[in-house]
């Protein structure tokens, strides 16, 4: 949704808003905050790692489970049940699914199979991105919510393009929810670097970025082989890689299809008086 004043905004009868950004800007303090005064939460990571990862996180967790004996015998019998029990607080075993590709005596795992759930994680995430508009109708006439606010995953910028104005995502999207965009700081990304550096996580990546940063750490490591790769080395490395590929990606989201305000303003909104303030002044000075 565009608007032409605030006025417009505020006199819009049930809100909807998209918050999204890097990880670590604000997006679910903002969201979680909004929950409290009538407005739906939605989490993409959560819907991705339910609704459309769960079936392999789960069997991931079973393959694991097989390799220790007396699991597997119990397993077999069904006698013990795996579940996942993923929240919005706690996306760690969507995390740990993805896993990181290299040695795998280190941790890493093969890197067709990491591009195999690269490529889940991708429609997941899209299908999630999709459900915006039939969740705004259910937190209305199920839950009886105002207005709505999504919660938007760090990688929305990869499964999208920012510059075509019919991406069917953006489209989505934008059709239905005002997109605001929540511009990190260059102090912030050091400070995310430094703490992906002390604990490294996977992440999603564009398969041809992922191709063209894969061949180029191991050349610049004069590493022939995958299985030689360290999973954290290239993690850490790659992070960095993204971070750049993906800020100027998020410029241009905000720059057709939406609104962008500064990460130091967001611990500012105490209030949900205080976050239609933010948004009006993102439209006004648009």
């Amino acid at each position: 949704m565009r608007f032409k004043t605030s006025r417009e905004f505020r006199d819009w009868p049930n809100k909807a808003v998209t918050v999204l950004g890097m990880s670590g800007v604000g997006k679910t303090t903002l969201a979680d905050l909004l929950q409290d005064r009538d407005w739906f939460h939605y989490s993409v990571d959560y819907r991705i790692g339910t609704r459309y990862m769960g079936e392999h996180i789960v069997d991931n967790f079973k393959r694991e489970a097989m390799k220790v004996s007396f699991l597997r015998d119990l397993l077999r019998s069904d006698s013990i049940y795996i579940s996942s029990n993923i929240t919005f607080q706690n996306l760690e075993p969507l995390s740990t699914y993805l896993g990181k590709p290299g040695n795998p005596e280190k941790g890493g795992i093969d890197f067709a199979e990491y591009k195999k759930r690269q490529a889940q994680h991708r429609e997941g995430e899209i299908s999630a991105l999709k459900d915006v508009p039939a969740f705004i109708e259910r937190s209305r006439e199920i839950y009886g919510y105002s207005h709505f606010v999504c919660d938007s995953g760090g990688s929305l910028c990869e499964v999208v393009d920012p510059e075509d104005f019919s991406d069917p995502v953006l489209q989505c999207l934008a059709d239905n929810s005002l997109l605001l965009y929540i511009e990190g700081t260059p102090a912030h990304a050091r400070m995310l670097v430094e703490r992906f550096r002390k604990a490294p996580k996977p992440m999603y990546y564009q398969p041809r970025f992922l191709d063209e940063k894969w061949a180029e750490y191991k050349k610049i490591n004069s590493i022939t082989e995958d299985c030689e790769v360290d999973p954290d080395g290239f993690a850490v490395w790659g992070f960095e890689q993204l971070l750049h590929h993906r800020i100027p990606l998020y410029q241009a989201i905000a720059r057709n299809f939406g609104y962008a305000v500064k990460m130091e303003d967001v611990p500012n909104v105490k209030t949900e008086e205080d976050f239609l303030d933010l948004v009006s002044h993102a439209i006004d000075k648009n």
